[in-house]
């Protein structure tokens, strides 16, 4: 089963040391048995390990696949009998069965039609104990042509054997200009969407292509930029009932606090550099001005830090809404 974009290396933006470091190893013939491509959802994690595996297919031979070959073809229909995607049944694990019946059991024949035979486990990072160790198996002896890509948000899952074994590769944030770019000249996103939009995926392309069409996420912007616009002026009790309705609209409060973060950055930016160019938030220059001029910097700081404090309250479990009790406290009263 084909799964995310299938694209040649140079149709993927960013990560230009991972992709060279697997153009190196085609052109010089040092492909490794295993690789650990590490980064968040979104990042281009799959689209690079679809990138190498058809290239390692194609039978051009070049550092690029050229798209057109039979192989290309296949890898490109999803139909690749040397390309195999490893899939679970339970959403939360990959168990020992699903590796031996898809890896172990079958690593040892041979490649149909091409000299690579290309495993791909996406969501790596859910194999138990027992799964690792049947894949540390097959890993420690495998054959010539094997070629087994752990795709994963969070390596720290794996036992150090595997660790040990694989190639590890980590994906890095896109620019955010490269990221605004992107959507607006390929998605002719509006360019004020497409800034906050590259600002609160961090440099995460896929989360920003998701938000500029996201209604949902159109919705979430409104309701906080009403919260921090009037928050000096609104009721505590009021700015409660806002975020349990957030919260019972199942928007996640965490990018709650990335707004707000955002804006907050944009205040103290232009209270420092009165550079509006430098804002995320520009049609709204006015007004953060006003609220620059009314702050001094060590209040600005201190809302900052408090937003960083109600994170770290929140993923210790603490009661959400007197976490933003607090935090609307500082917001409407930074001392």
């Amino acid at each position: 089963m084909l799964e995310g974009k299938v694209t040649g290396f140079q149709d993927i933006l960013g990560n230009d040391m991972v992709k060279e470091h697997f153009k190196k190893a085609i052109e010089n013939h040092k492909i490794s048995h295993a690789y650990i491509l590490t980064g968040e959802a979104g990042m281009g994690r799959k689209s690079i390990a679809n990138a190498f595996a058809m290239t390692l297919l194609c039978e051009k031979g070049g550092n690029e696949p050229c798209m057109v070959c039979h192989s290309c073809k296949q890898v490109l229909g999803g139909n690749h009998p040397d390309l195999i995607y490893v899939t679970h049944s339970k959403p939360g694990s990959i168990g020992v069965d699903d590796i031996r019946e898809q890896i172990n059991d079958t690593i040892m024949i041979r490649p149909y039609s091409s000299y690579y035979k290309i495993y791909i486990v996406d969501e790596a990072e859910k194999m138990t104990v027992q799964a690792q160790n049947a894949l540390l198996k097959t890993m420690e002896e495998p054959p010539s042509y094997a070629v087994i890509i752990l795709i994963t948000t969070n390596q720290e899952e794996f036992l150090p054997t595997i660790l040990s074994r694989c190639v590890q590769l980590k994906l890095k944030p896109l620019k955010d200009f490269t990221v605004k770019s992107y959507l607006t000249e390929h998605l002719d996103i509006p360019e004020k969407e497409a800034e906050i939009c590259a600002a609160f995926a961090r440099g995460n392309l896929g989360k920003a292509i998701h938000l500029a069409s996201s209604d949902e996420f159109k919705e979430l912007f409104q309701k906080v930029m009403n919260i921090v616009k009037n928050v000096r002026s609104m009721d505590i009790a009021v700015l409660l009932d806002c975020i349990r309705e957030i919260k019972e609209m199942n928007f996640d409060i965490e990018e709650v606090l990335d707004l707000m973060q955002l804006w907050y950055r944009d205040v103290l930016m232009f209270k420092v550099t009165k550079d509006m160019n430098l804002l995320i938030f520009k049609d709204e220059y006015k007004m953060i001005n006003e609220l620059g001029e009314k702050a001094d910097y060590a209040g600005l700081e201190q809302i900052l830090s408090a937003i960083d404090t109600a994170r770290a309250r929140l993923e210790a479990n603490v009661n959400l809404e007197l976490v933003m009790e607090l935090l609307f406290l500082t917001m409407k009263n930074p001392s």
